[in-house]
């Protein structure tokens, strides 16, 4: 209930417009994209609070240290460390098939840096928890976030990156400068 007052009253003096489809009506991985500034987790918690998603999300664990670390947990964040990331996706499949019923917030393509490819962390815990998949995003140049289509996966990586990249292809982050072009090393070794 606080949380919907809080997101109300932040819609309604934001900026920014809440637009896009309904939330999902089943735990799904929430692709929050292009991830381009610290704000989209404002904008994120905002959207998950708003349309009553109980979110968890992956967060450095630098984050979690200190007086931070019960306020994150509290958001609903899972600390990650980032020197093991296979252990990352098998926590996470581990506490759903506990039956943790959550909606996955995942950043692939991360705030700082040029990189080349998303990380596949996001894939790989949709493919084997039969998740689906929730597009959210931020777009600069319209102003607008909010929710996209929800896809099954397929396991042919091209194929379902290329539905994710066309999804993305018109939408600019809070700093468009920063945009990593949707695509996964994965892709590569399916084409070689």
């Amino acid at each position: 209930m606080l949380r919907r007052l809080v997101s109300s009253v932040y819609w309604a003096l934001s900026r920014w417009t809440l637009a896009g489809e309904p939330a999902p009506t089943r735990p799904t991985v929430l692709v929050g994209a292009p991830h381009t500034s610290n704000w989209d987790f404002v904008l994120m918690l905002a959207i998950a609070w708003r349309k009553g998603i109980d979110v968890r999300w992956l967060g450095k664990k630098s984050l979690f240290t200190g007086w931070r670390g019960p306020i994150m947990r509290g958001l609903g964040g899972i600390a990650v460390d980032r020197s093991d990331p296979s252990r990352v996706v098998g926590e996470v499949v581990e506490r759903i098939r506990a039956g943790e019923v959550f909606g996955l917030v995942v950043t692939p393509d991360g705030t700082r840096g040029a990189h080349e490819y998303w990380k596949s962390g996001f894939y790989r815990i949709a493919r084997e928890t039969g998740m689906p998949v929730t597009l959210g995003y931020v777009d600069r140049t319209t102003m607008t976030t909010g929710l996209g289509p929800t896809i099954e996966l397929t396991g042919d990586v091209a194929a379902d990156m290329d539905v994710i990249r066309a999804f993305y292809a018109d939408k600019a982050g809070v700093r468009p400068e920063q945009r990593v072009e949707p695509r996964l090393r994965e892709e590569q070794r399916t084409t070689d």
